[in-house]
């Protein structure tokens, strides 16, 4: 018999739709029984590709034992926290100040009210390994909520107060060393062999390879040292898919040899940019970085992408109920897809015998591949085609195995990420089908997600979800302006432009930066601005009202991100690691331009080619837009602030102001 999940859209709730435990998912029903009944609420919160969420599920939720003591004495609440993130981020930072860490499935417990008092995350069904059982710990909050409720009442009480206090902006002065000393401050956290920032588990952490992007392009060396050498080491690695392309979500080792297998939609978009970016700024590696973002872009075109042009979610890191499965080889799996290229093709991915994950390989790339090049006699050219030829034989035989689930619901600020990298990879590259994908996701999103002048969050199968979020608006608005700077096109200007005024209306505060949801239900209001596995819904929309505040001479618009700036400064200037996306947005609105190139004109085809990370692109007849308004055809205008240098008529005058503007 299925329980309320049943109705519901999300593949992780779905997953859980003939779970014996009672579930509700989060809305008003849930919270009046709660009420009615003066019963705590367990709210559990996950997302369909967690492992550890999986394995919670089945140990747990199937039990008919403990699905009794959550049906008798709580209100059992399900949710995706990729759905509903507003709720996510509220209770992670609750259960964070109570064990001074978090993660998935997240198990809090909440007064009829939502406030919290107590919670964890992943709870054996027996005790282990010094974790108390999760039947222990259902029937001892049980126990505190009959005996103990004065105690429970102040734990929530005191805990809400400092996540109120928490969320606050912290304003302060900007020290005119802001960026030198978040470099300073990025670069000690830094793994000096392997690259990436901290050690094991290492994460990606794509906002602040962006944000290095940007320091490296002004001429900061320790940034583009640093960058370098990471980008090669993570597309070396296991946590890059050799085989299929694209990125898992992290490694659990310090070397990005071995992966927690589920693949992003966030992290691809991202890095692909990320890639595609640095084959412009390193020149002399052009063609390894360029390889890294096809592939990656090429991964998601052909695993995440939807008949419609929207883009799905994740990927599991399970299949046949084991993490990694489809990924991993054995050496007999590797001869028997390679036949006599298989002693090489061991060379090139690492593989042995032994192999190098519980007696499985997980394929890398570090083998010298000039020396593997010479010994197999091949020029470079044949070389190449060889490596594509053994990847795609890997790729059919690996095929034949039972895939990973796909959670193909359509999130509005994820698909921006992936819009936007398309765009500007279309651009950089010369990639019209990149730009054609683009293209059809704004169409999709644009006809499919919008209403009442605001992104809603989540779609999937033609269900929209009414939630609308702060990140959808800002990170859609941001890959429509790129799309608009890749292809001239000045409806998706205007569909950006109206975001970023709806941004304003329904979620700006005049008391203190920007609320991230509209729901009234929470306990503390949702407003941070820490940067998660991409930028923070304040980063974004800071950046998307500079920038477009320079296409339509928006000074109030500038203005907003500058309050937004000094009301965060004191987490910008303590804490850069968690904030690379606000300290990005700070460079495009003080050190920011634009470049106004009035057609016709042959310089816009060859700027379009440029990586300008704090540029932003205007083309267009003269007046079709408020920057281009006096403007002579033919020319190009680099302008910053209202102030603008001498305007260019072929590209080594272009190029001799941007140099004179950005003296690197």
């Amino acid at each position: 018999m299925p329980n309320r999940l049943i109705y519901e859209s999300s593949p992780y709730l779905l997953q859980h739709a003939h779970n014996p435990v009672d579930w509700y998912p989060w809305g008003e029903e849930a919270f009046a029984k709660a009420r009615s009944e003066n019963k705590p609420i367990f709210l559990s919160v996950g997302y369909a590709t967690c492992h550890w969420c999986h394995v919670m599920e089945q140990e747990s939720f199937e039990d008919p034992e403990i699905a009794r003591l959550l049906n008798t004495h709580f209100v059992p609440i399900k949710v995706d926290r990729e759905e509903l993130p507003d709720v996510d981020q509220v209770y992670m930072a609750a259960l964070q100040a109570m064990t001074g860490s978090g993660g998935w499935p997240m198990n809090m417990f909440l007064l009829p009210d939502l406030r919290p008092f107590f919670g964890g995350t992943y709870w054996p069904p027996e005790p282990r390994h010094g974790l108390p059982s999760f039947r222990q710990v259902l029937l001892g909050v049980h126990q505190a909520w009959l005996n103990q409720k004065k105690e429970v009442l102040e734990n929530a009480e005191q805990l809400t107060a400092f996540l109120q206090a928490q969320l606050k902006p912290r304003p302060g002065a900007l020290p005119e060393g802001l960026h030198g000393e978040a470099l300073a401050s990025l670069l000690r956290a830094a793994d000096p062999v392997y690259g990436g920032l901290g050690g094991a588990p290492k994460f990606p952490q794509a906002p602040a390879l962006s944000y290095l992007l940007a320091l490296a392009w002004l001429g900061r060396q320790p940034a583009k040292e640093h960058l370098r050498l990471t980008l090669r080491r993570m597309a070396e690695g296991g946590i890059y898919d050799q085989v299929g392309g694209g990125f898992h979500r992290y490694a659990v080792d310090a070397f990005w040899r071995v992966p927690h297998f589920e693949k992003m939609l966030y992290d691809n978009a991202q890095l692909a940019r990320v890639y595609a970016a640095a084959s412009l700024l390193f020149e002399e590696e052009a063609d390894f970085y360029r390889r890294i973002a096809h592939e990656t872009l090429g991964y998601a075109l052909r695993e995440l992408r939807g008949p419609l042009g929207e883009f799905w979610s994740a990927q599991d890191a399970d299949s046949e109920g084991v993490e990694g499965r489809f990924y991993v080889w054995r050496l007999e799996e590797f001869r028997e897809a390679l036949g006599a290229d298989a002693e090489a093709g061991a060379r090139l991915f690492g593989v042995s015998e032994a192999g190098n994950w519980e007696g499985t390989n997980v394929l890398e790339r570090r083998y010298p591949e000039a020396a593997l090049r010479e010994e197999l006699g091949l020029s470079e050219e044949a070389y190449r085609a060889w490596v594509e030829g053994v990847r795609q034989r890997l790729y059919r035989a690996r095929a034949k195995r039972t895939p990973p689930l796909t959670d193909d619901k359509v999130l509005a600020d994820w698909n921006g990420l992936m819009l936007r990298a398309l765009a500007e990879a279309g651009r950089w590259l010369g990639e019209a089908r990149y730009l054609e994908a683009a293209r059809e996701n704004a169409s999709f999103v644009l006809g499919n997600m919008l209403k009442d002048e605001l992104l809603r969050h989540a779609w999937r199968q033609g269900q929209l979800k009414p939630q609308a979020y702060l990140a959808d608006q800002a990170h859609y608005g941001l890959g429509l302006l790129a799309l608009y700077e890749a292809t001239g096109e000045v409806a998706w200007l205007e569909a950006a432009r109206r975001l970023a005024e709806a941004l304003l209306r329904n979620f700006w505060d005049p008391e203190g930066g920007f609320r991230d949801s509209l729901d009234p239900t929470l306990p503390v209001q949702a407003k941070d601005v820490h940067d998660g596995p991409y930028p923070s819904g304040t980063a974004a929309a800071t950046e998307l009202l500079f920038r477009l505040g320079a296409l339509y001479e928006r000074a109030e618009w500038q203005r907003i991100g500058l309050e937004v700036l000094e009301a965060h400064a004191q987490a910008l200037t303590r804490s850069p690691l968690g904030h690379p996306g606000l300290l990005q947005a700070h460079l495009v609105g003080t050190q920011g331009s634009e470049l106004a190139i009035v057609l016709p004109s042959s310089l816009a085809q060859e700027a379009a080619r440029w990586f300008l990370p704090l540029t932003t692109l205007a083309f267009g007849p003269p007046g079709s837009l408020p920057v281009l308004r006096g403007r002579q055809p033919g020319l190009a205008y680099l302008c910053r602030q209202g102030a603008c240098r001498m305007p260019a008529e072929d590209v080594q005058a272009l190029r001799g102001e941007l140099q004179a503007l950005y003296t690197r």
